[in-house]
């Protein structure tokens, strides 16, 4: 899988995450991104949990949004799609991360994690020196 490339994922809307209604609660679609980033890290071969441990990298969110076009309701299966660039679909969602190591704060993402995901080098992340 290249860089940008799309990565879809599928989700079932289940009973809890819906309203009396049967209509998705809106804060569950946050939840769908993070299976949608996580799978498509996967999916570069990025394993997000070795990323925490052999490079001390988190992925924190700083910033999340999101666009309702179409309500989901109880039991649709959701294609998830995921890229590192804009796609707009039943939601379109963009979160802003912040790479930190364990102790909370921002660090620059090791070179071999910048060029699997396409992405260039800061000089300093949030105006902090790495």
């Amino acid at each position: 899988m290249q860089p940008n490339e799309h990565h879809d994922t599928t989700v079932r809307v289940r009973y809890a995450e819906t309203d009396q209604m049967g209509v998705v609660y809106h804060a569950n679609y946050f939840v769908w991104f993070e299976v949608g980033r996580v799978e498509l890290m996967r999916a570069l071969g990025i394993e997000y949990k070795r990323m925490e441990i052999e490079d001390d990298c988190h992925i924190v969110v700083v910033d999340v949004r999101c666009r309702y076009h179409v309500s989901a309701r109880y039991d649709e299966v959701l294609r998830v799609r995921t890229r590192i660039a804009e796609s707009r679909n039943l939601a379109a969602g963009e979160t802003l991360h912040v790479i930190c190591g364990s102790n909370g704060k921002p660090k620059l993402l090791p070179e071999k994690y910048r060029l699997i995901l396409g992405t260039s080098p800061v000089s300093s992340p949030l105006g902090s020196n790495p």
